[in-house]
């Protein structure tokens, strides 16, 4: 089924909430979640019955063209959240609280997570399973702000050119993960993701969390999966990690789309009559006598 997204003034009676997330685990039914950085992406995402939407700190390389995703500002997060809310109706929103924006204190974890929710977001992630950063997410639960965990990799903590790697290959790794994973979602975290752990590892792992894990190179033994929008449409380019799957190739036709108008344009085969508007014949006759006066004045 799919849904046509409404206007941004719209009431969304079916938007999805966290209290749902977690009923589609306890009924077996796999969770989707998807990336969206603008308003036409999440109308796709929308559109194509994704449960959760989120606005994902990757919009530093796939909108903005930085190294890492510890480049992104606070304000560029936030204009990009209320992009992605105006497209949405039904899944819930979640927002990436950027890097350096909640790390300092629980006061401003709490003044960064009440702008996403200004913004529209349902709930934000926060990444790590650190007891600074249990305890962060407490704060924020505390006052009624929902909050999805992240362990496994953590992107915000490679810093810049630093090399991704798989978490979770030793077996006292694999019970850091799993020990992590628990005190969030102890803190009351309504879901959590798995990133970059061996499928083998997360599947012993997520029958002992109560809790929605979704994974990202997680395998498919997670309650869910979710992946970068620019990747599984195949608009991103270069090295893909080995957890994408591409399901469309969208920057290819793109980039054939936008040769065929240069070659058109330089052509002058367009703009077409059929891409053009009229004016009545009088009319132009009227300018034309209108323009040699003018010309005569000149």
């Amino acid at each position: 089924m799919t849904r046509t997204p409404g206007p941004p003034s719209a009431v969304r009676m079916d938007r999805l909430s966290t209290d749902d997330i977690r009923h589609l685990k306890a009924r077996g039914v796999p969770i989707v979640m998807v990336t969206a950085y603008d308003f036409n992406t999440a109308s796709i995402a929308d559109a194509a019955g994704a449960d959760i939407v989120l606005v994902g700190d990757s919009a530093a390389m796939t909108m903005l063209g930085y190294e890492s995703t510890r480049s992104v500002s606070l304000d560029e997060m936030l204009m990009l959240t209320r992009a992605v809310h105006r497209g949405l109706t039904h899944p819930l929103l979640v927002g990436d609280l950027p890097f350096g924006s909640y790390e300092r204190s629980d006061a401003q974890a709490l003044a960064t997570a009440a702008r996403f929710v200004e913004a529209g977001c349902d709930a934000v992630k926060l990444e790590g399973g650190s007891a600074e950063r249990v305890a962060r997410a407490r704060a924020l639960i505390a006052k009624s702000i929902s909050v999805m965990g992240h362990v496994g990799l953590t992107p915000q903590s490679t810093g810049e050119g630093a090399a991704f790697r798989v978490h979770g290959r030793r077996a006292e790794d694999a019970v850091e993960i799993l020990d992590a994973a628990r005190a969030l979602q102890d803190a009351g975290c309504f879901a959590i993701v798995f990133e970059a752990v061996p499928a083998a590892v997360a599947a012993l792992l997520v029958p002992l969390i109560t809790v929605p894990v979704i994974g990202i190179g997680a395998g498919a033994g997670t309650d869910g999966q979710v992946l970068v929008f620019d990747d599984l449409v195949g608009l991103s380019h270069g090295h893909s990690a080995r957890f994408v799957k591409r399901y469309a190739e969208i920057r290819a036709q793109m980039v054939s789309a936008v040769e065929q108008y240069g070659a058109e344009v330089r052509a002058r085969s367009f703009p077409a009559p059929e891409h053009q508007y009229p004016v009545n014949a009088d009319e132009l006759q009227r300018l034309r006598v209108l323009l040699s006066s003018e010309q005569r004045k000149a």
